[in-house]
Order: C-alpha cells, then structure tokens, then sequence
C-alpha cells in the first residue's frame, strides 16, 4: 500500500477517536429531581416485567 494510502487511514481512524474523546468529554449528566429520579425507576422496572412476561 502506498504511503499516502496509510496517511489518509492514520487521519481517518484519528479523526474518528478524537470525535468519540470530544463526544464523550461533553456529555453531562442530567439533573434530575427525586420525583423525576422515581418516575425514571419505576417505568425501568415496568419495562423489564413486561419484557420478562413476552419472553
């Protein structure tokens, strides 16, 4: 392969895990209230019941 071949490889594989590392670096976590908190837990748990009985 020649070597502009693995130049135009190194940028895209590079450019690729800098965007991940930049995507990941701006993620926040949501602030939630206790009651949104609870209402997130309980549709979790509604959903894995409902999953377990269509199994």
């Amino acid at each position: 392969m020649p070597w502009y071949a693995w130049l135009i490889l190194v940028i895209a594989i590079g450019s690729i895990v800098g965007g991940l590392l930049m995507l990941k670096d701006s993620a926040k976590k949501l602030p939630l209230t206790d009651e949104q908190l609870k209402r997130v837990h309980e549709r979790n748990a509604q959903m894995d019941a409902k999953e377990a009985r269509d199994r």
